[in-house]
């Protein structure tokens, strides 16, 4: 694998949707006995949904780019692995596969996103450019559920065309590309592989770049070893909600495709690789603040940023005239950061988190802060900027826009002022992601 890795070429930016497309059309149209493209599916917007599927082993594996449209690596990842697929008919033969390879699962929120694909590489840059949908919009959040008091049937179409797939194929691997932001890497598996696990803990230091040994994604995340943690079950999740006292069914919408895919068996790996490195996401040293405290001024900070971004979209709530998908995510996502200011409270009062805290979990918490500001902060202001582009400049959304843009420019800063952050070459990232992939597929 070692050297299959050393396959992937320099880049010096993300591709765009078009450009995915055209790479998968073209090697389609090169290689007409050994590739064929086809459309699985129309995205919201109209956009068509490319999968293109090489060679003819007897297991499937679909991988799949853009689950989430911020999250470009693997757009380059699935048009180099198809590249290799089709060109080298040994490496292809080796695989045992029949390869299904999704583009972009989510073209109309990718194409939001593509403001800072070819950078400047800065958190600014990126978060002033920055989309995500509204949590009943994602591909990854919208496939059906039911547990307890919580019901989710809402499938959008980008997700419907990924559940056919997975039906038609019954795959023995699967992935869909996902990626973080800064700090180390860390994956998920849908089940403990101790041999795939040893694999994928290897790979980022091959480039120099830290493990992720912080904090989860969330506190329901079960850990299998370090930096690899068991999928995310809606079921888990919804159990630890409720544990603490909340309303699960408020926080939690549909499931995700390793939930769908259970019912084959299938091997799913996600690799989270960040576009900023930091030393500090692998340093377990003990730092003189205890846990607890960290956490409690962790839940303080995100409070007070829930209350600067709730008072700006009250403030022009009843002048908006758009539906804009800027307008629906804010209004999804802001609510969410009072939710996470409880849950913190509410973890630090357990009596195993009085003690110290390490330098990577201050870490973490700090850079999560960083990315919740940067990520909805920036989706807040460009609702804003686009109800100032089309002519709605009442004087509430001026005001607000203004004192907004105030803010987010003292949270940028903050954000990349002596954070030891350094940007990660986009080779690098590919070749991690593609020998994730590798990988996985070989252990399926």
């Amino acid at each position: 694998m070692i050297d299959e890795l050393d396959s992937v070429p320099e880049y010096t930016r993300f591709a765009t949707v078009d450009e995915v497309h055209e790479r998968l059309t073209a090697l389609s149209a090169s290689h007409p006995g050994t590739a064929t493209l086809r459309r699985i599916g129309t995205s919201r917007l109209g956009d068509p949904m490319l999968c293109l599927t090489v060679g003819d082993g007897p297991r499937h594996a679909i991988v799949a780019a853009g689950p989430h449209p911020n999250e470009p690596i693997g757009g380059l990842t699935v048009t180099h692995l198809a590249g290799r697929l089709c060109e080298d008919r040994a490496f292809r033969e080796s695989t045992g596969y029949t390869w299904h390879i999704v583009g972009c699962l989510d073209p109309d929120g990718t194409r939001l996103n593509e403001g800072w694909f070819a950078g400047p590489f800065t958190k600014s840059h990126y978060g002033r450019h920055f989309y995500r949908p509204a949590g009943t919009e994602q591909v990854e959040w919208t496939f059906p559920f039911s547990y307890k008091k919580a019901y989710f049937d809402r499938v959008i179409p980008e997700t419907l065309a990924l559940m056919r797939l997975i039906d038609e194929t019954k795959p023995a691997f699967f992935t869909t590309l996902h990626n973080g932001e800064a700090g180390g890497v860390f994956y998920y598996l849908n089940r403990a592989e101790p041999a795939l696990q040893a694999e994928l803990k290897a790979l980022p230091a091959r480039y120099g770049i830290p493990l992720h040994t912080g904090e989860a994604e969330h506190p329901s995340v079960k850990l299998l070893e370090e930096a690899i943690y068991l999928m995310p079950d809606m079921q888990d999740a919804y159990d630890y909600l409720e544990s603490l006292g909340q309303d699960p069914a408020e926080h939690i919408t549909g499931a995700a495709s390793d939930s769908y895919i259970k019912k084959y068996g299938t091997l799913s790996v996600v690799a989270e690789l960040p576009y900023w490195s930091n030393a500090a996401a692998d340093d377990p040293t003990p730092v003189e603040r205890s846990y607890r405290d960290v956490l409690l001024a962790q839940a303080a900070e995100t409070r007070a940023t829930h209350e600067i971004l709730d008072r700006t979209l009250a403030g022009v709530s009843r002048d908006l005239v758009t539906d804009s998908p800027f307008v629906r995510a804010s209004r999804s996502f802001i609510p969410m950061f009072a939710g996470l200011a409880d849950l913190d409270e509410r973890r630090a009062k357990a009596e195993e988190n009085d003690r110290p805290a390490t330098v990577a979990e201050v870490f973490s918490l700090r850079s999560n802060l960083d990315s919740f500001r940067l990520r909805f902060g920036g989706i807040l202001l460009r609702a804003l900027n686009g109800e100032l582009a089309i002519g709605n400049g009442t004087p509430a959304i001026r005001a607000h826009a203004r004192a907004l843009d105030e803010v987010y420019t003292r949270w940028c800063d903050e954000a990349e002022t002596g954070s030891g952050d350094e940007i990660i070459p986009i080779r690098h990232l590919v070749a991690i992601q593609y020998g994730a992939i590798l990988a996985g597929a070989r252990r399926a």
